[in-house]
């Protein structure tokens, strides 16, 4: 079985963070958001991951990500030069696939669910394909699985009337039969392959498809307001020690965890926190900062900080 991340999205609304990088390489708790994905197909037994992206990302991913020796696993960069969808995407990784089954994950989703039953469905199951589903209060907003027993029998985006609260999160399994469905479709109204529209073809013709049921927390980090709500997350997940910290740094500073501060950064009669993240070489002085992320290199004085994101070049809320 191989692994499988989409990571070609522009990003539009995590701009302007994402006007020099790609949002999957953005920071959360200090680590780029696709080394949670990367690690959650390391603890599947998984060595070779394909990572879809855009031609010119080639090198900043290159720079960031490697080639996975790092993790003791083969990375392999594929290019989808268009962002037209996540099947668009999944059709660009056919020759990386071959006839293996893969586990289908996307860069901007953070899922602390183990996706063991995913790989089962496939691999002992022998079903054709698996999605990870979540409870979801809106079902209007989403794309909904109708069930019945251990199957899903079908698809729909953002229906009028619901036949379940069960949304895609974003998590799949496939056999190489998903290749079939993805040359067969059609672009969606809004110009695009949709992997939804891939899944429903499987189910028409007569491929059974699987589900299992999220029980633990996921997002899609694609706003900043879920950046920092990813934040909170990871704070309150991490061991108590590795978010109270006492560097002798922080000179006449009060820190209230849960924070995450990189040992590297400096600050000076400041209070911190909670739920805060501070990137490296960041100066502090005079701040009060609280559910924020002060991102690398960052030089602040005598401000007051909320629910805000700040880098070299930006801030939301700008300040």
């Amino acid at each position: 079985m191989k692994g499988l991340i989409v990571c070609a999205g522009r990003g539009t609304r995590l701009q302007p963070f994402s006007y020099l990088t790609s949002k999957v390489l953005l920071p959360v708790a200090n680590k780029p958001l696709i080394f949670y994905s990367l690690e959650k197909l390391i603890s599947l037994g998984i060595t070779e991951i394909g990572i879809v992206i855009q031609p010119a990302q080639k090198m900043m991913f290159k720079e960031h990500v490697g080639n996975g020796v790092n993790w003791g696993v083969r990375i392999t960069y594929l290019f989808q030069e268009n962002p037209l969808g996540i099947a668009d995407a999944v059709k660009q990784s056919e020759s990386f696939i071959g006839s293996d089954s893969f586990i289908l994950l996307l860069g901007d989703n953070l899922i602390s669910q183990s996706l063991a039953e995913l790989k089962d469905s496939i691999l002992v199951g022998h079903y054709d394909g698996a999605l990870l589903l979540g409870k979801v209060e809106n079902p209007q907003e989403y794309g909904i699985a109708e069930i019945e027993e251990q199957r899903i029998i079908g698809l729909e985006e953002k229906p009028l009337q619901p036949k379940s609260n069960l949304a895609i999160v974003g998590a799949y399994a496939f056999t190489a039969q998903i290749f079939k469905a993805v040359h067969a479709i059609s672009p969606s109204r809004r110009g695009e392959y949709e992997i939804t529209d891939a899944i429903q073809y499987l189910i028409q013709h007569g491929y059974s498809i699987s589900y299992d049921i999220a029980t633990h927390p996921h997002t899609d980090v694609g706003t900043p307001g879920r950046w920092l709500e990813a934040n909170r997350w990871m704070l309150q997940t991490m061991p108590a020690e590795k978010t109270t910290t006492t560097y002798d740094s922080y000179v006449g500073s009060i820190i209230q965890s849960p924070v995450l501060i990189d040992p590297s950064s400096k600050l000076l009669n400041c209070v911190i926190g909670p739920y805060v993240v501070i990137g490296p070489r960041v100066t502090l002085e005079n701040c009060k900062i609280e559910d924020s992320i002060i991102l690398e290199g960052v030089n602040l004085r005598d401000c007051t900080l909320k629910g805000s994101i700040i880098s070299i070049h930006h801030a939301v809320p700008p300040i």
